[in-house]
């Protein structure tokens, strides 16, 4: 059923992305606190580890939104599959009954 699988394809790159989204903010954020380990004063040392912890938490809150977009996504394809699966066949049983009345008359 390529209805199914166009769904899967859908969450399958989502994880992907998601995959590789948190990688490079993680990849960012021990840059970060590598800097602030070598700052030479406090108050850069305390602006990068807030850089840090921000790149995080934002990186996080974009990958939520990015999983939550393509789940709503891949649902609504699913949806719209079943939608138009079932007016195709009541579009087939009407045209089955116009023949079978056409028969009879």
């Amino acid at each position: 059923m390529a209805e199914a699988d166009l769904d899967v394809v859908i969450r399958s790159i989502a994880r992907k992305q998601h995959k590789t989204l948190m990688a490079a903010a993680r990849k960012r954020h021990a840059r970060l606190i590598a800097l602030a380990a070598k700052a030479k004063t406090g108050e850069t040392r305390q602006r990068f580890r807030e850089t840090a912890k921000t790149t995080l938490l934002m990186a996080g809150a974009a990958a939520r939104r990015l999983q939550i977009t393509a789940e709503n996504a891949a649902d609504s394809y699913a949806r719209s599959m079943k939608r138009a699966v079932e007016e195709i066949r009541q579009a087939a049983e009407a045209k089955a009954a116009k023949k079978a009345a056409r028969k009879k008359s």
